[in-house]
């Protein structure tokens, strides 16, 4: 793990008091988070602990029964995708949301096409196609991705490979935060490293990162923070090392309360 310095005392995204109710089940309870800019922040807990109804809530796709979210220090409302999306949060599922009969450009583009004259009307618009191949290239090639080719069927491809094109895909239009839900699941040994090293190029280049991951060892290597989660409240935070590994499974599996 290389911790990165927080250049900024505002986060980048704030979470305050964020609760969410399904019947009888609370699913958050109070859950406060920050996250920095050019920050890895691993989101922890075991099944059923509330990351993913964390993240879904930042991201557009649930909405907070009560509490805040803040990007860069102004309270902001979140009722759908597409508003997480023009706030510049990209998220990548487990199962990816990529489209197996398509090229990684078309995955690329999908909902988001380039196609002119801005003029006529959108039935009459041809896409420029030439256009998208070139900006998805050059985005691979920023983020030091490798694919077979940029025009073959993203359903052909390993999984490492369809990981790659999701996260590319996410910071290619995200201006802030990028979350990532088990970004290295079901993937090998191999294809895990290269998806932790381009979460690192990330990074690097200033965007803010999520990682929710039960791979600890993943953890350990890429996060800067890590905050645990269980029963649907906040029971910890601390910096991923050797020293506090302990900690914080003992914190995930309820033993450290």
């Amino acid at each position: 793990m290389s911790a990165v310095a927080i250049s900024s005392t505002v986060a980048t995204l704030s979470v305050r008091g964020a609760t969410k109710r399904f019947g009888a089940v609370t699913a958050l309870d109070g859950v406060d988070l920050d996250l920095y800019e050019g920050e890895v922040l691993a989101l922890l807990g075991d099944n059923g602990a509330g990351k993913t109804t964390l993240i879904k809530c930042c991201s557009g796709a649930l909405r907070l029964d009560s509490g805040t979210i803040s990007m860069d220090g102004d309270e902001v409302v979140i009722h759908s995708p597409r508003d997480a999306r023009a706030l510049g949060i990209e998220t990548v599922y487990q199962d990816l949301a990529l489209f197996d009969n398509l090229s990684p450009i078309d995955n690329f583009y999908a909902g988001r096409e380039l196609a002119g004259p801005a003029w006529a009307p959108r039935s009459l618009r041809v896409l420029r196609r030439r256009r998208m191949k070139a900006a998805t290239a050059e985005v691979l090639e920023r983020l030091q991705v490798v694919l077979p080719e940029l025009d073959g069927s993203v359903g052909l491809m390993s999984g490492g490979q369809r990981q790659a094109v999701a996260v590319s895909r996410a910071a290619a239009f995200a201006s802030k935060v990028v979350v990532l839900d088990e970004p290295t699941a079901a993937l090998g040994v191999r294809e895990s490293r290269k998806v932790l090293e381009l979460i690192r190029r990330l990074r690097d280049a200033g965007t803010s990162i999520i990682v929710v991951s039960h791979a600890m060892d993943h953890v350990m290597e890429v996060a800067d923070r890590a905050v645990v989660l269980r029963r649907g409240r906040k029971v910890g935070e601390l910096i991923p090392s050797a020293e506090t590994h302990h900690e914080i499974v003992s914190l995930i599996v309820g033993g450290a309360e």
